[in-house]
């Protein structure tokens, strides 16, 4: 039987949920209780829901009282007060990202107690601005509004390239051979549109657009996250995440947080990776198709492997390789049309060389530098770069290190450029070798063509969430145990 990655013990937030749901209170009724047992009368229902979210995290006072108030052992609160802490600033992104990683981290835990029921909502059947990133503010640069020139173009009607409405499985085939600079405005327009048509479905639409919602959803997320835009991608993934939920998919959920895994992992940001990677796993394994239950193990080896638990890393590379066998396109969803054999090798290669064991990892990763996917080839290109410095092979290191670097040009992907820099920042020890003088000759050649990352999303004006009014008015989640539009 292949073992369950452990997800771990509740953070605070979904912690407090749960307590508080237990005794059958709103946020406003548990608000009132604090504030009568502590004789502090400015405590609202937001900072309930800040905590719940972990946008904050409460201090020794309030956490003695709520104990109290929810009766339950101030040392558990204390203990999921310290892990969420220890999560609560992590080394990546500004502080839209780590507020966007604090709540997708809250809602996956959430998800994990019952894949299959509802999500709980602080507003049953609403869709917020801050669910659905740019729908309807337009003020994210990464998620322009419908008919809006996509950021540095024209038109999406004349710009060359895939019209706002193509179809789904074009966008994602697209995805092979143009980089997230290119995409991501076009994920985002059709995320957009899919939302925008839910309050003109009756019962029988809204079922057949969440799915196409929470699918569309990942692929703006993966978009924004190749883009470079962290809080874009994170925000996109935790609105899929609820749309799966909404349509009784765990297997699709788990993707979901798959792909949000991998997103930190590549921001360095790995101790937040595994904690996704873990929740995706065992809250979807049993719904999910062989492919993916790989797929989600490999999530696991990476991430364990850059936070340095080799043994975990180890575990779920051999699960994986248990799970997985010779995939099968056809009897996989159709979202993972792209995982096949050599894409597996390659990322059991990528394990290994963050483990520390890249000659074993060198044939696998070579096989997948392919002519035709520049940006897988630039992304595996820079992971075998980093294996041969670890063997002392500078010389190679850069010859792979600079077609990598033309890949990545090629490609359109910051994701890929990021890659490589940090391939240069290990380079530098060797900075004396005349492969290494070449090598830096050609980054500075290459620079002016080399894709840039997405800005930084403006938070605006005020507190947090404080703009964020209700876009989809009227919207009522499905009845039943899959409801979860909120």
């Amino acid at each position: 039987m292949t073992p369950t990655p452990h997800a771990g013990p509740l953070l605070l937030g979904p912690l407090l949920t749960q307590l508080r749901l237990a005794r059958g209170w709103s946020q406003q009724r548990t608000a009132a209780e604090l504030c009568a047992a502590a004789g502090v009368p400015t405590l609202s229902r937001h900072e309930i829901s800040r905590w719940e979210r972990q946008v904050r995290v409460p201090g020794d006072f309030w956490l003695r009282w709520l104990a109290v108030v929810l009766a339950a052992p101030v040392a558990l609160l204390t203990d999921a007060a310290a892990r969420a802490r220890r999560l609560a600033r992590p080394p990546v992104g500004p502080a839209a990202g780590a507020r966007s990683r604090a709540a997708l981290l809250a809602l996956a835990q959430r998800w994990l107690a019952d894949p299959r029921a509802a999500l709980l909502v602080p507003a049953p059947g609403r869709l917020t601005a801050s669910d659905a990133p740019g729908v309807g503010s337009g003020r994210h640069p990464g998620w322009p509004s419908v008919g809006a020139a996509p950021p540095g173009g024209p038109s999406p009607r004349s710009r060359p390239g895939p019209a706002p409405g193509v179809d789904l499985a074009g966008l994602r085939r697209l995805d092979d051979l143009a980089g997230g600079v290119d995409l991501a405005p076009f994920g985002a327009d059709r995320l957009r549109r899919v939302v925008r048509a839910l309050p003109r479905s009756g019962p029988a639409g809204r079922r057949r657009l969440l799915p196409v919602l929470a699918e569309s959803a990942q692929l703006a997320g993966w978009l924004a996250a190749d883009a470079g835009d962290l809080a874009g991608g994170l925000d996109a993934y935790r609105l899929g995440l609820r749309a799966a939920a909404a349509a009784g998919d765990p297997a699709l959920a788990g993707h979901l947080l798959g792909s949000a895994s991998h997103l930190l992992a590549g921001a360095g940001d790995p101790q937040g990776a595994l904690l996704l990677a873990r929740t995706g796993y065992a809250g979807s394994r049993r719904w999910a198709s062989p492919g993916l239950r790989a797929l989600l193990l490999h999530r696991v080896a990476l991430a364990a492997a850059l936070g340095g638990q080799p043994d975990a890393a180890r575990q779920a590379l051999g699960a994986a390789d248990r799970v997985a066998g010779a995939p099968e396109p056809e009897r996989e969803p159709p979202w993972l049309y792209w995982l096949d054999g050599p894409e597996l090798a390659a990322m059991t290669g990528r394990a290994l060389v963050a483990l520390g064991r890249p000659r074993r990892a060198e044939a696998l990763l070579d096989a997948a530098r392919e002519p035709g996917r520049p940006r897988r080839a630039a992304i595996y290109g820079g992971w075998l770069a980093r294996g041969y410095l670890q063997l002392g092979e500078v010389e190679l290191a850069c010859d792979v290190a600079g077609v990598a670097l033309l890949d990545a040009v090629r490609a359109g992907s910051p994701r890929a450029v990021t890659q490589l820099t940090e391939v240069r920042r290990r380079l530098a020890a060797h900075r004396r070798a005349p492969a290494v003088r070449r090598h830096s000759a050609l980054v500075t050649a290459a620079r002016p063509y080399l894709p840039r990352p997405a800005p930084p999303a403006k938070t605006g004006r005020g507190p947090p969430g404080r703009a964020a009014q209700p876009i989809l008015a009227g919207i009522r989640a499905p009845t039943g145990p899959a409801s979860v539009l909120a």
